[in-house]
């Protein structure tokens, strides 16, 4: 998964989301430990304090656990990692009502588009 930054909010708020994403979709599966926070700041191309932010954040979650010697790690607690995934989707499904709001296409409309692609997409995977 490659990390993706926009100008529109704070790089360690996209780390947070970015780093929840990997979480809720078992990139960093339950339990396992994610790697230190220089290796991912160096990967992700930011500064170690900035992801050392954001690391702080998803432990004030309860998404993420310290054990002073080994590192970081993912929690164990399958309802937690849930309850991330629905509020990450819930979030993303704001900021796509909005965006089809700034559009000037009601409910109506935005659930006869989901519709039409949703058929588009079944129809597709039929024929592949």
């Amino acid at each position: 998964m490659e990390w993706r930054f926009s100008g529109n909010a704070p790089i360690y708020a996209q780390l947070v989301e970015q780093l929840t994403q990997r979480i809720v979709t078992a990139v960093y599966p339950p339990g396992q430990r994610i790697p230190p926070v220089r290796e991912l700041a160096m990967e992700a191309g930011v500064n170690p304090n900035t992801m050392q932010r954001a690391l702080g954040e998803l432990e004030r979650q309860g998404l993420v656990f310290s054990q002073r010697t080994s590192g970081r790690f993912v929690t164990e607690d399958t309802a937690r990692i849930e309850h991330a995934k629905r509020s990450l989707a819930e979030e993303r499904i704001s900021s796509f009502l909005r965006a089809m709001e700034e559009l000037g296409l009601d409910a109506e409309a935005v659930d006869t588009l989901l519709r039409e692609a949703r058929e588009r997409d079944e129809k597709y995977d039929a024929d592949s």
